[in-house]
């Protein structure tokens, strides 16, 4: 599904809503949520998930065509659990 999709899905639900608001609308919470798990707070979309930061730390890695170790930095990443909801319809299809 791409974003145009779901800008489609909104204007078929609210039909009397434009496709720029309807786009403005998806835009503005996918910039609250970037900025929330920036920030380093955990989002729960119930029936859906939850999106948290996750911390790596520093380690040794290796390069895969020399096998030389190479040093890896800290970085942070995000982590999407799936709720109980969308991993049983999931598994239902």
């Amino acid at each position: 599904m791409k974003r145009s999709d779901i800008v489609r899905s909104i204007q078929v639900q609210f039909k009397h809503m434009r496709a720029t608001d309807a786009a403005a609308i998806l835009d503005t919470v996918a910039d609250h949520m970037i900025e929330s798990v920036a920030d380093g707070n955990r989002i729960e979309v119930r029936g859906f998930g939850t999106f948290q930061p996750r911390a790596r730390a520093t380690k040794v890695g290796y390069n895969p065509c020399t096998g030389q170790p190479m040093h890896l930095d800290a970085s942070t990443t995000i982590l999407f659990k799936p709720s109980r909801e969308l991993t049983k319809q999931m598994n239902e299809k």
